[in-house]
């Protein structure tokens, strides 16, 4: 299941959040939003608990929306510790996202307790 997250839990579901969070900022007219979403769903059960999973409808957070710089939905913002690690967006399909979720899940899975030294994935 993906934590929904407003402007109003932000700070505390995803800046101070122990763990790395991938944010999928959508909306619910974006059909590849909804496409990707079984992906996602994917993606955090084989990360478990060393990622957390949120959504945000950029529709109804505007704030966070120009805060973010959004370009295209849906775009995914990886945040750990309060700082942008990797921002994904623009997705040619699915292979293309599928690879990412991969160096991300990579990166912090090798080493889930000292995710503050893990190296970020390449941003696209």
């Amino acid at each position: 299941m993906v934590l929904s997250v407003s402007e109003r839990s932000f700070t505390q579901e995803v800046l101070e959040s122990p763990v790395p969070v991938l944010v999928n900022f959508g909306a619910p007219w974006c059909g590849l939003c909804r496409i990707i979403h079984p992906l996602l769903l994917q993606f955090k059960r084989e990360c478990g608990e060393n990622i957390k999973l949120v959504g945000i409808n950029a529709d109804e957070n505007f704030k966070l929306s120009n805060k973010y710089k959004l370009k295209s939905l849906p775009t995914l913002i990886l945040i750990e510790r309060g700082n942008v690690r990797q921002r994904l967006e623009g997705f040619k399909g699915r292979e293309d996202l599928l690879n990412a979720l991969e160096e991300i899940k990579a990166c912090y899975m090798l080493s889930p307790k000292t995710h503050s030294s893990s190296k970020p994935a390449n941003v696209m």
